[in-house]
Parts: C-alpha cells; sequence; structure tokens
C-alpha cells in the first residue's frame, strides 16, 4: 500500500489568499509589477500569459552590462593573449547565449519553469537531486560571489562620502545590496521585466562614458613581449573560452523568464531575444575589458579605471557597477528560490528567495570579514562548467527529441505512476548521460587540478566541447525510446 501513496506535492502556487490553496476564493491575481508574483514553480494558465519575446532582451541586456564581464575581458589580457586574440575568445564564449536562448525555448511551451521541465528529462525524484545541486547551491554561490564584488565597490563608494568603511559599516553595506536584491525578486517576474528596460538604458549610458575613456587609452596594436605560441596557445584559448561561456552556461533556467509568454509565441523569437540580450552587452563589455588591459594593469580593475575616468564619475561608475551586480544577481536569486521549492519544500516562493538570500548574505559577510572563503568558493566556481556544460546538454537534446512539446500540466504530477515517474522516480536516460558527460568532462578539465585528458594534450582544456558533446551524444542514444514512449 505504500507504494500507492503519492509524494508530497511541492508545484503549487503560493499559498496567498486567492490562490487555489483557499477554497472558494478568486484565482491568482495577475502578474503585475506592483504585487508579489503569485505563481511558483506551479503552471502557469493560458488565461494568465502575457508579453512579448522581445522583452526578454532588456531581462538579459541588464544582467550582463556589468563589472564582472569587464573583469573576464581584462583577464584574457593579463592570460598572455594579445587584443585581437582575447576578441575572438569573447565572440566564441558569448556565442555560447544561443544555447542560453535555446533552452528558453520550453516556458511558453510548457508554462512552468526550468526546474519543473527538467523532471522531463531526470524524472520526479531525480529532478529534486538535479535542482538542489545544478539549481540552488550553486545559483547560491554566485549570489554571494556576486553580492561581495558588489560590496566592494560599495564600500569604495562610501568611502568616497568621508566615511570610513568599518566593520559595522560594511554588514550595513551589504545587508542593504542584498535588500534591493532580494526585493526584486520577491515581486518576481512583472517587476523583473518592467525594471530591466531603465536599467539597462542607466548602465548602458554608464558604460558608454567608461568606453570612451578606455578606447581614449587602448593600444590597439597590443602583444605580449612575448607572445603565446603552440600548445600553451591553444591551452590559453580553449580556458578562456571556458571562462567567458561559463557565463550563459550557468543560465541553464532561462525558461524561469519566458514561461509567461503565450503558448503560440514563436519558439525562434525566444531564443532571438534572449541569444541577443546576454550576447551583445556580453561581447560589449567583455571587449571593453580586454581594451582596458593594453592600457592600464586590470589586476585591480576598479582602481586601475579611476586612473583614466574623469573624476566626476568615478563616483556614478562605483554606483553603476552595484547597480549591474543587483540586476544580474536577484535573476540568480529568483531561480534560486523556484529551485528550492522544486526540490521539494513547500514553501513560498517569496520565502524560499529570502532563505536563499539569507544563506548568500552569511557567505558573503563570512568571505569579506572573516577569511578568505570567497577565493576558495571562486576557484570552485571554475569547476561549475564540468557540471553546467552536459546539465545544459542533456536539456537541448530533449527539447530537440520531443520537439518542444512539454505537456505542463503533466509536468506538475510528482505522484508515483504519472507520466515523469519513470523508474523509482528517476529517469536513467537523462541521469546516466548527465553523469557520462560529467565524468569525460571532469578528465578534460585544467583548472585547480589537470585531469588525464587534458594533461595528455598537453594542458589543453577540453572541459566543455567534451562534456557537450558525451552528454548530448548518450541522452540522444539512451532517451530516444523514452521520449517516444
Amino acid at each position: 500500500m505504500a507504494s500507492t501513496i503519492p509524494d508530497p506535492a511541492s508545484t503549487l502556487p503560493d499559498p496567498h489568499a486567492g490562490t487555489p490553496d483557499a477554497p472558494g476564493t478568486a484565482a491568482p491575481a495577475p502578474d503585475r509589477a506592483g504585487r508579489i508574483e503569485v505563481h511558483g514553480i506551479d503552471h502557469i494558465p493560458d488565461a494568465d500569459r502575457h508579453g512579448r519575446p522581445r522583452g526578454l532582451f532588456s531581462v538579459w541586456a541588464a544582467a550582463n552590462v556589468n563589472y564582472l564581464s569587464l573583469v573576464v575581458g581584462g583577464a584574457l589580457v593579463l592570460m598572455g593573449l594579445t587584443l585581437w586574440q582575447a576578441l575572438a575568445v569573447i565572440v566564441v564564449g558569448n556565442l555560447f547565449w544561443v544555447l542560453t536562448g535555446v533552452l528558453a525555448v520550453p516556458g511558453p511551451a510548457a508554462g512552468t519553469p526550468s526546474e519543473v521541465i527538467t523532471r522531463a528529462l531526470y524524472g520526479v525524484r531525480g529532478n529534486r537531486v538535479n535542482n538542489a545541486v545544478t539549481g540552488w547551491m550553486i545559483s547560491v554561490c554566485y549570489v554571494a560571489l556576486n553580492l561581495a564584488s558588489a560590496a566592494t565597490a560599495a564600500f569604495s563608494l562610501v568611502e568616497e562620502t568621508g566615511i570610513h568603511a568599518t566593520t559595522g559599516v560594511k554588514v550595513v553595506v551589504v545587508v542593504a545590496i542584498a535588500a534591493v536584491t532580494l526585493t526584486i525578486s520577491v515581486y518576481g517576474h512583472a517587476l523583473i521585466v518592467k525594471l530591466y528596460t531603465p536599467i539597462t538604458l542607466v548602465l548602458t549610458a554608464a558604460f558608454a562614458v567608461v568606453a570612451y575613456a578606455v578606447l581614449t587609452h587602448a593600444d590597439f596594436g597590443y602583444a605580449p613581449a612575448h607572445p603565446l605560441t603552440g600548445t600553451v596557445l591553444w591551452a590559453t584559448v580553449f580556458g578562456g573560452i571556458t571562462l567567458i561561456a561559463s557565463g550563459p552556461l550557468s543560465y541553464t533556467t532561462s525558461a524561469d523568464f519566458s514561461r509567461y509568454l503565450p503558448r503560440s509565441t514563436s519558439p525562434l523569437a525566444v531564443v532571438g531575444w534572449t541569444a541577443l540580450g546576454g550576447f551583445l552587452p556580453g561581447v560589449a563589455v567583455c571587449a571593453l575589458g580586454a581594451f582596458a588591459a593594453t592600457a592600464v594593469d586590470m589586476a585591480d580593475p576598479q582602481t586601475a579605471l579611476q586612473r583614466i575616468l574623469p573624476g566626476w564619475f568615478t563616483p556614478l561608475f562605483l554606483l553603476a557597477l552595484v547597480l549591474g551586480t543587483v540586476a544580474i544577481n536577484a535573476l540568480t536569486a529568483y531561480s534560486a528560490g523556484l529551485a528550492l521549492q522544486a526540490v521539494g519544500l513547500r514553501i513560498r516562493r517569496s520565502v524560499s528567495i529570502l532563505a536563499d538570500g539569507a544563506v548568500a548574505v552569511g557567505l558573503t559577510l563570512y568571505a569579506l570579514l572573516v577569511s578568505n572563503f570567497l577565493d576558495t568558493v571562486s576557484n570552485v566556481l571554475q569547476l561549475t562548467v564540468v557540471l553546467l556544460g552536459p546539465t545544459a546538454a542533456v536539456y537541448a537534446t530533449d527539447i530537440v527529441l520531443r520537439r518542444n512539446r512539454y505537456d505542463g500540466p503533466a509536468l506538475t504530477d510528482e505522484s508515483r505512476g504519472g507520466p515523469f515517474w519513470y523508474t523509482g522516480g528517476v529517469n536513467w536516460a537523462g541521469a546516466t548521460a548527465l553523469a557520462g558527460g560529467v565524468a569525460v568532462s571532469a578528465c578534460c578539465v585544467d583548472t585547480l587540478y589537470t585531469g588525464p585528458l587534458a594533461a595528455a594534450a598537453g594542458g589543453v582544456d577540453l572541459a566543455l566541447p567534451a562534456g557537450l558533446v558525451v552528454a548530448s551524444a548518450l541522452y540522444a542514444l539512451l532517451a530516444r525510446r523514452t521520449v517516444r514512449r
């Protein structure tokens, strides 16, 4: 008898008054910017769908006009590449935003977030593990890293006002930035869509001033004193591509922001607007970092850039750094909240986001005030491509195999015997393909450690392409019959 008892359902709307959770009350309130979003990981009914795919552009653009992209672009030159080699790596790495666009396509088809759609790949129970690691743990670490980055800029801004950044002041600053970020995430989808167009415009204007200052000082023919050649060059190129690609690959949850679009929305439009929103600012800002590295020492970007920026612009530049990080963190915290629900916790989306934020703030404060913990986390996150590459590959392959035909209400069925229960709650085709892709990718990595295949290749890090190809091929082979059934 125990085997017939359904699992506790976590795929429910937030239990506010006015939702189906409250018997005899009205349907959930519409998705509006001034209201806390009612829906969590539940299915979005057709009547609640709205918007156009072009609205996705500003969502992703605002998240990519940021300080970290500038730093990564400068890092490529510091790694020993010429300016034009660095620019080529930036373009190739940012092409992975097309994959982010592809992963956003099931949103309108299913009307559910990525965290629920992936039940088709891994099964109800298998997907809980996937969300716990890929969806929640990695996202919270990214929120902490970005929050630390924003806090560092904010500390400098506080010093500009003449206030000494004591420990107490630093705590207040971190909590204040987190509060703004989490407020956007809690209010949710509609506020994000509405706010991110003006945020994109403000950040573009700020970075235009930075671009003018940088380009007037840049050395367009820059090459290091000892240019890289042979295997060392290729190792650096592939390492740079992996570094750039880790950004778009971290957004395997892009359907979270497309799921409110009408079911009839063109998949090509979803891919195009999502990819352009990430690719264009990603290339522009990363390239700006590379140009800056030919003129100043980007080992300390914030201090170095202030030497070539107009004095009046310094506080505005610091504010822009904070705003850009808030934009990217609000998206990450939003998805982390959905992931925590998808793990199986029966809590409101707003509560799950606040819980994620509390963990991230704790990690950030510990890192900034007590130890070098974030240095360790940052190094570990360099390895996330080992997991995120195969994860994205399995997801994209499933979309192709199913021809983007996802039944949203069926995906919300978590009961034993449901359509996505598979065997013991696990789709072993997806689990095996992911494990195989991760194993091969781990053998090809050259970051904190050198895998055996990377060592055989002279230190060339092929973790990204190897993980993508192996995971996709395995899933196509193992899941074809399951998907057809």
